[in-house]
């Protein structure tokens, strides 16, 4: 796509809004917005989901699995988008999403449903990456913050409605609506962005088929789900957790950036900020619901409002991190935001161990320090996406951007497997699961700083 030009001839950046980039500004807005939507929604509803279907035990892997299950899919939508471009990944990520949402619908167990959410991995995984390619194909660098930005802001309206709305409709019809009735809305959104898809160009790439990192991909979310399966359990089978562990840390060493588990300095670090960052929110957030229904005897529409907070601060943040554009360096922006992210996930923690103490403070208390760490977020985040296409070109922008976002969903579902692992055996300890779980996430929160601390390209 060629930028427009002044009087003189020069080329000038359009607007992510304007004339030549409207279109596919809008069909990626509204994509993103109804996935955040379900993913909103069937956070306020897994507590009801669980205990309906008797599988509060398999709680945390309900959060986990599509995110591991997500590692497959960016790993072979990277390598399409490196081959032939993003328009196949987010044709067929998007018919994967649905079918999730319509098995999970429709789940008579919670195993079944744990099947429909590997499905809505597979998709909502390869549907990043695609999305993430189209920016890079699209949009001249110097739009990428503030399309990153509206990928935040596709989450306000969802975080505004999305919490009550799925709590109302699984209040007077039932949660399955939740799942089924977002079905629609998906492809609509896709139909939104077919134009876009047709006038990028097919390539001819020969780039040979990832069977290496496929097979690693595998390794890492089966890992997971052998992880949080027997990481709650006693005796012999603790064995089999231990190996599971060394395996998706393993398998992330195949699949990331040379030196990403360690974040060395420049690229690995800025994938290594990405996954925790992801690791410390979500396991936070899959329990943070959770704790204001069980400890704060809030309803699942009041302890939703969490969510609806923690949206809006996101894309407030995400959006005064773009408008400061390059008068912020990326590794400030990442290191400000992970700090905050520290903060509020240390707070949370706080106000649960403050509860055990006895001096019972207000349900404000966790839910502001969740709306800090989501301020966090939206200031450090959308800025790994820019840093990583800057440190890409066309040979590798597809494979950096399976990175990024593998490492996004690994270490996002690897600390939601620790976490429901560390939860079942806190319970049975007779100690605080929810303390348990917030420290873990805190102590991720430290790794994060450091991790971002070294984001500067060498």
């Amino acid at each position: 796509m060629t930028a427009p030009t002044d009087a003189t001839g020069t080329a000038r950046p359009d607007k992510i809004l304007g004339p030549g980039y409207a279109a596919t500004t809008v069909g990626m807005f509204a994509l993103i917005a109804f996935v955040a939507f379900e993913a909103m929604a069937v956070t306020t509803v897994m507590p009801t989901v669980a205990r309906d279907l008797d599988g509060l035990g398999l709680y945390a892997l309900a959060f986990a699995a599509p995110l591991a299950s997500g590692v497959v899919g960016m790993v072979v939508a990277g390598w399409l988008s490196d081959r032939s471009g993003p328009s196949l990944p987010l044709l067929a990520s998007t018919a994967l999403f649905s079918a999730g949402l319509v098995v999970c619908g429709l789940a008579p167990t919670m195993e079944v449903l744990l099947l429909g959410r590997v499905l809505q991995g597979l998709g909502g995984g390869a549907l990043i990456v695609g999305l993430y390619v189209v920016v890079g194909l699209v949009y001249p660098a110097v739009l990428r913050p503030a399309v990153f930005a509206s990928f935040a802001a596709a989450w306000v309206l969802p975080s505004l409605i999305g919490p009550g709305l799925a709590a109302l409709v699984a209040d007077v019809w039932h949660w399955r609506v939740v799942f089924l009735g977002t079905v629609g809305f998906v492809a609509l959104a896709l139909v939104l962005l077919l134009p876009v898809l047709r006038r990028l160009e097919p390539r001819a790439e020969d780039v040979a088929v990832p069977v290496a990192r496929l097979r690693w991909a595998v390794v890492a979310a089966v890992g997971v789900f052998v992880l949080e399966l027997l990481g709650s359990v006693r005796g012999v089978a603790v064995l089999g957790a231990l190996v599971a562990l060394v395996a998706v840390w393993t398998a992330l060493g195949r699949l990331l950036p040379a030196g990403a588990r360690v974040a060395r300095r420049g690229l690995p670090a800025v994938i290594a900020t990405r996954g925790l960052l992801s690791a410390v929110f979500f396991s936070a957030e899959a329990y943070v619901v959770y704790a204001l229904q069980e400890r704060w005897d809030l309803s699942p529409g009041r302890a939703g409002i969490a969510l609806t907070c923690v949206g809006v601060a996101w894309a407030a943040s995400s959006q005064a991190q773009s408008r400061l554009g390059t008068r912020l360096p990326h590794t400030r922006a990442m290191v400000v935001g992970s700090t905050l992210v520290l903060v509020g996930t240390a707070a949370l923690a706080a106000s649960v161990l403050a509860l055990d103490a006895g001096s019972r403070p207000s349900a404000f208390v966790p839910a502001a320090s969740y709306v800090l760490a989501g301020v966090g977020m939206g200031f450090a985040y959308p800025r790994t996406g820019v840093a990583m296409l800057e440190l890409s070109d066309d040979t590798d922008r597809g494979h950096n951007s399976s990175a990024l976002t593998v490492a996004d969903s690994l270490g996002a579902a690897l600390a939601l497997a620790l976490a429901g692992a560390a939860f079942a055996t806190a319970s049975r300890q007779g100690v605080d699961p929810f303390l348990t779980v917030m420290g873990l996430a805190a102590a991720g929160g430290v790794l994060g700083v450091v991790a971002a601390s070294r984001t500067r390209p060498v």
